[in-house]
């Protein structure tokens, strides 16, 4: 089983975001929206592998219901700066058939024109989510852990995946992330490892009591 209210951060590759320049009012500059997906529902994805194989997860199609998404933030890499958030309504997140969709107004700043550029020629293309579970459910035949219930989202963010994620950063974060928000990148990271160690032992256990069952 997870560890409850622990923050969980998933970045998989079937997440999506675009960007779409807002309406302006006459005489006033666009503003800078983005929209996408930062989950899917019922596509299962690699969790991790070993040499005992691979190990999956999906989120489940009411996994949302009822969860707490009171002031969601919007950010890059989950670090840094807030572009959006839901309790001042620059933010909008809901649920459809395939997934969490997304929609942020990024505001009229110098960083919200680099970042709404970079996702404009594809630079940025994927996002990640933020958040505790309080329910699951493991297929041992599948091999796949579902999420059932999520407790509170904290945060979707647009995100850089390169292939070692701690070995470098990307032009875009380059032109806005001082030593500070790296500092904090890291601490992050760290944290992910952490976590993620601790959840792979939890859903090994959890099958070898079901093995024996």
């Amino acid at each position: 089983m997870p560890k409850r209210n622990e923050r969980e951060y998933r970045t998989m590759p079937v997440m999506q975001i675009r960007a779409a320049e807002g309406e302006a009012a006459e005489g006033q500059p666009k503003s800078y929206r983005v929209r996408g997906y930062a989950s899917t529902f019922n596509e299962p994805y690699v969790l991790y592998e070993d040499a005992d194989g691979a190990i999956y997860e999906q989120v489940d199609a009411h996994a949302f219901d009822g969860a707490d998404m009171s002031d969601v933030i919007f950010q890059f890499d989950h670090a840094g700066m807030v572009y959006a958030r839901t309790s001042n309504g620059s933010l909008t997140i809901g649920t459809d058939d395939h997934g969490l969709w997304v929609e942020a107004d990024l505001g009229l700043t110098e960083e919200s024109r680099k970042i709404w550029e970079a996702i404009s020629v594809g630079l940025i293309t994927r996002m990640s989510f933020c958040f505790t579970i309080l329910a699951d459910e493991w297929d041992e035949r599948k091999k796949t852990d579902t999420i059932t219930r999520v407790g509170k989202l904290y945060d979707v963010s647009c995100v850089s995946i390169p292939a070692n994620p701690g070995t470098e950063i990307s032009t875009a974060r380059k032109a806005f992330l001082d030593g500070v928000i790296r500092e904090q990148q890291a601490e992050r990271l760290a944290a992910e490892a952490r976590a993620k160690k601790i959840r792979i032992l939890q859903l090994k256990a959890k099958a070898a009591r079901l093995r024996k069952g």
